[in-house]
């Protein structure tokens, strides 16, 4: 299965210049948040690839004008082609504002999440829009990561973890691929396409 993940930045190579070309063989879009929601629109309606999504710490826009056509996958699992994609949106609560949490808040949203995991007997992918304590995120508190991600993928041992929030752009260097045990880490910035069957995707991440 190819994925398309993006985050972050919209991209002008998919957006102001849109050929359907450009995604062909890709069969699943996966959204790690803060993007124009007109944007996953344009991508759920000009093709008919699946666009899940999790919110962003700016994506409050989302409640007046959510992405058409698109699926959001907050707080649960959903399945495509029996590959289990777990969705936890939004960032470390450094302001007032929606989809931001502490790390109790986070914390106690994994708790909720016990019953489903255990009926689908976990999962394949996290999508997350912060990335996991110490794992490719910030110092700051805005771009700090929760460590409630890190415990998901030890106790579960997903193939993928998918964030975004940290831009490559930053001055800090961020990295486009990681590892973490088991667990292939992407950062979603802009876009990048990976194989889920890949079993070393890092030297296979295309933009």
């Amino acid at each position: 299965m190819k994925i398309l993940a993006i985050a972050d930045e919209e991209s002008r190579y998919l957006w102001d210049f849109f050929e359907k070309s450009k995604l062909e063989g890709i069969d699943l879009i996966i959204s790690c948040g803060d993007l124009d929601p007109h944007y996953l629109s344009f991508l759920a309606t000009l093709t008919s690839i699946p666009v899940l999504y999790v919110h962003g710490n700016h994506d409050a826009k989302y409640e007046k004008v959510p992405p058409e056509g698109c699926i959001c996958i907050e707080d649960t699992i959903y399945v495509h082609e029996g590959v289990r994609i777990l969705g936890l949106g939004g960032s470390m609560r450094y302001r007032p504002g929606e989809h931001q949490y502490t790390d109790r808040e986070m914390n106690r949203r994994v708790r909720k999440l016990w019953p489903k995991l255990l009926w689908h007997h976990g999962f394949d992918i996290l999508v997350t829009h912060a990335p996991a304590y110490q794992l490719n995120d910030g110092r700051d508190l805005p771009h700090q990561g929760f460590k409630a991600f890190l415990k998901l993928i030890e106790k579960y041992k997903p193939k993928f973890f998918l964030h975004g929030h940290v831009h490559m752009s930053y001055g800090r260097e961020h990295k486009r691929y990681d590892k973490y045990q088991d667990t292939h880490v992407i950062n979603a910035f802009e876009r990048c396409i990976f194989e889920f069957e890949d079993d070393d995707p890092k030297n296979h991440l295309t933009r």
